[in-house]
């Protein structure tokens, strides 16, 4: 198909930083992709553009973070012609996409949920998306409702389903304040640390998370000090450094 103009628009949620949502591409060098990168949204777009080489006509544009945070997140897409607004959760990107057409030439499927088949001119190793998606209209077809009527103009690859369950969390009480901790055995010259966690409590004071760093870089605190968050990183050489919230 040979378009002018495009709309899409979905809602997503899910744990994974990392996934193709939309993709499609063309012989011509012609594709565009809405994936997530680190927990952000990304879109790339190419017209093709016979005067120009194939990376020089690649307009890519990335919004929002932390997309992976088991919320949904709303994302529409518009074009007409050149002329784009990419919006993610009400925050809106406008741009022009590089080169002088202004048609998207698909000759392949379009795609939503990940990448069918591999190898393709143009494609690129990614990971599907793990998640749910819900309201996802292209031009105005409900892409969800045809494929739950199995209609024949498009059809599921692998495990999809039609419903979204929610991840199960097993939570943690620590009953005493003074004996009860979680230990973890660390990891000799690790390069970095990421740490996330949801806690309620109703006491005011106490200690989240303690580590020491690599190369005497000295301790790592997260603690409650009278119903605020406090990040405490005291290196050896330096004053602490003390981030509350």
């Amino acid at each position: 198909m040979s378009t002018f103009k495009d709309v899409v628009s979905l809602k997503f949620k899910s744990m994974q930083g990392d996934g193709v949502l939309i993709h499609g591409e063309g012989q011509r060098g012609d594709y565009i992709t809405l994936e997530l990168q680190k927990g952000k949204l990304s879109l790339h777009i190419n017209l093709g553009d016979s005067n120009l080489h194939f990376s020089n006509s690649h307009t890519s544009i990335t919004l929002g973070s932390l997309l992976d945070d088991q919320h949904w997140h709303s994302v529409l897409i518009e074009r007409f012609n050149k002329q784009v607004n990419f919006t993610v959760d009400k925050h809106t990107q406008h741009f022009r996409t590089k080169g002088d057409s202004d048609h998207l030439d698909i000759d392949y499927e379009l795609s939503f949920g990940g990448i069918p088949v591999p190898g393709k001119p143009g494609t690129f190793q990614r990971k599907n998306f793990h998640g749910c998606i819900e309201n996802l209209y292209y031009n105005g077809v409900n892409i969800i409702d045809l494929a739950k009527r199995r209609k024949p103009q498009i059809y599921t690859v692998g495990n999809v389903t039609f419903s979204c369950s929610e991840p199960q969390v097993v939570p943690i009480t620590f009953l005493s304040a003074n004996r009860s901790f979680l230990l973890l055995p660390g990891t000799p010259q690790i390069d970095g640390l990421s740490v996330s966690f949801q806690f309620r409590t109703w006491n005011k004071d106490g200690l989240l998370l303690f580590t020491e760093l690599s190369e005497n870089s000295g301790p790592l605190l997260v603690y409650l000090h009278s119903g605020r968050l406090i990040l405490l990183l005291q290196k050896e050489t330096e004053n602490p450094v003390e981030i509350s919230e």
